[in-house]
């Protein structure tokens, strides 16, 4: 691969913040509608804007050099992605080669069928998002998904020796209930659950005033039935994690609202289309596709350092009935969460 002598030099920000993780965004498709998602009746884009699998690949060796040592591959929902097991070999190929992990984000749908393929390839952890374990809830709730296929999957995934975490997005009025249960469940299979508060993103046909839940307000309704305690686990990501006594598990909890996490991020989210997102709540942005289909890897690393320059110090959302609601106009399942 022909580099140019900025190959190898790592990624920084003008704050100081090392660059060492990249979501990958392969697909903006998803056989889900969440409604805090997306809408019902989405438009996704044409094929020819979509980067190819060899044009994702390049990309994220070129990050490689640069210094990423974390890869996730998200969606949309990546598993419907025509070879995608393709390119999770080619990247899997990478580990100890200066990539340290390789990971995955899923609504759990395809487990069945590509589980041990990503055990195959090197991929030992996955985040399964699971909002609700009551079927009827669960169809209200992504619209088009089964809970009996997510359910098998988890349980594939578990059988060919990945570690899954359960990603559930607290709602109110919705799934609050379920949360200890949902924490018992998992814990019991061995997982870790990860709470997640809503984010304003996208134009979606629900009201998230209405849905908002701080994890504040979860944590200390949790402490009055468990024992919590700091837990010093990280993943790289948001998360940060507290330990239940009682169930001898982990809780993850990821609050850009309540307790935002910009300070320590060390994260860029690549969408399917090559749009290089800075911040998940800002719009800073920088085009690598048509670069790259230009210039070849040359043209990327220039792109990867006006990217360090221009990273925004943090996100600035806001769920407020008082005030006139922000909302990221692109939606989750473009950028990956």
């Amino acid at each position: 691969m022909k580099t140019n002598e900025t190959t190898g030099r790592p990624l920084i920000d003008r704050f100081g913040r090392h660059v060492e993780y990249l979501r990958i965004s392969v697909t903006d498709r998803c056989d889900f509608r969440c409604t805090y998602c997306m809408s019902e009746n989405m438009s996704f884009l044409p094929k020819s804007q979509i980067l190819s699998l060899e044009e994702i690949e390049t990309i994220a060796l070129a990050f490689i050099s640069r210094g990423v040592k974390k890869l996730r591959l998200t969606g949309g929902e990546p598993l419907v992605r025509r070879g995608i097991m393709k390119l999770v070999e080619r990247l899997g190929n990478q580990l100890g080669a200066g990539l340290e992990e390789l990971t995955l984000t899923t609504n759990g749908s395809q487990l069945r069928r590509h589980a041990q393929a990503l055990f195959q390839h090197g991929v030992r952890r996955i985040n399964v998002s699971l909002d609700t374990r009551d079927t009827a809830k669960f169809a209200a709730i992504t619209r088009w998904g089964k809970l009996s296929q997510v359910l098998d999957g988890i349980d594939a995934a578990l059988e060919a020796g990945l570690h899954v975490k359960i990603n559930m997005v607290a709602l109110r009025g919705e799934n609050d209930h379920e949360i200890v249960p949902m924490m018992e469940w998992a814990h019991q299979k061995g997982m870790d659950l990860t709470l997640i508060e809503t984010m304003p993103m996208g134009l979606v046909d629900i009201e998230r005033a209405d849905q908002y839940l701080p994890l504040t307000e979860v944590q200390e309704k949790l402490s009055q039935q468990f024992t919590l305690t700091q837990d010093p686990h990280a993943t790289g990501g948001p998360a940060r994690y507290l330990r239940i006594a009682e169930t001898g598990g982990r809780l993850g909890l990821i609050t850009p609202l309540t307790h935002n996490f910009c300070e320590g991020c060390n994260r860029v989210r690549m969408t399917a289309t090559g749009d290089l997102y800075l911040c998940l709540g800002q719009d800073d942005k920088v085009s690598l596709r048509d670069p790259l289909r230009e210039g070849g890897i040359d043209a990327l690393n220039s792109l990867f350092d006006h990217a360090m320059d221009i990273k925004p110090k943090g996100h600035d959302f806001e769920i407020d009935r008082q005030k006139p609601q922000r909302n990221v106009k692109r939606h989750m399942s473009v950028t990956g969460g």
